[in-house]
């Protein structure tokens, strides 16, 4: 698969990331019992960014929580036989907090549903609020984020790549198509 474009280089994300961040501040004014839980695996980088960033302008820290919804999809029969549990580490109550749910990229929604089940049984949050880095379209749930980095409308026949330093050794989106 190659990229056919570069749709934010690091500057830009770094941007989105902080404006993400700015956001969050504002729109929980503040953030007493605002928890970011990233969601596997690129996800969860993301949400320390935006964690980092909070703490910078707030001075106060956010924990950071990792959601593996792997057993959660409607999808798991058609993936594979066995599938990779990554894992989750929540190492805080989301009982009556806000909890930001920080994800790559959305796209139909489904996702952010079995990321919302997972998050509820763990406990029942004060409310969950979503965060983006892009926002393809073509959503197939009633499902819409909070934080929005940016909107990408896209192709069914593209494909979306957000790449993160810490798992891919460099921060950038790209649009490729999906070989057939």
């Amino acid at each position: 698969m190659t990229d056919k474009a570069e749709i934010m280089d690091e500057s830009a994300m770094m941007r989105a990331i902080t404006r993400i961040a700015h956001e969050i501040i504002e729109r929980n004014k503040g953030v007493d019992d605002v928890v970011l839980i990233g969601i596997q695996r690129r996800g969860v980088p993301l949400a320390k960014m935006i964690s980092r960033k909070i703490k910078e302008v707030e001075k106060k820290e956010v924990p950071v929580g990792i959601l593996d919804i792997t057993l959660y999809r409607d999808d798991l029969s058609m993936l594979d036989e066995h599938p990779i549990i990554k894992g989750t580490e929540i190492n805080f109550p989301v009982v009556d907090k806000k909890v930001v749910l920080v994800d790559d990229v959305i796209y139909t929604g489904r996702t952010v549903r079995a990321a919302i089940d997972a998050i509820m049984d763990i406990g029942r949050p004060k409310m969950i609020q979503l965060a983006v880095l892009i926002d393809r379209g073509h959503r197939e749930l009633p499902i819409r984020p909070d934080f929005v980095g940016k909107n990408v409308p896209t192709a069914k026949s593209e494909m979306v790549n957000v790449k993160v330093y810490e798992i891919d050794r460099i921060n950038k989106v790209t649009i490729s198509d999906i070989k057939k």
